[in-house]
């Protein structure tokens, strides 16, 4: 994942963010403001995972987001 994309994309999924993960509060999100790094830093406090899984999750979590959005932009033949 580019930062760069996630960050210029972040208002939009800010409420995805927030779906995936069930102990992310609005403060927590707040705190973040787009910054890859601080998302990254905040999975690893909340959930115990390892900086490495911690990408991991949010590399997966965002390619499946970005599949469901293109596909939901398909227009239908």
């Amino acid at each position: 994942m580019n930062k760069d994309v996630f960050e210029g994309k972040w208002k939009e999924m800010r409420g995805h963010v927030k779906e995936w993960g069930g102990k992310l509060t609005d403060d927590d999100l707040e705190r973040v403001g787009g910054k890859y790094d601080r998302l990254v830093g905040l999975l690893q406090q909340k959930y115990g995972y390892t900086r490495e899984n911690a990408e991991a999750e949010f590399d997966r979590r965002f390619n499946e987001l970005e599949a469901r959005l293109k596909k939901s932009n398909t227009p239908t033949p």
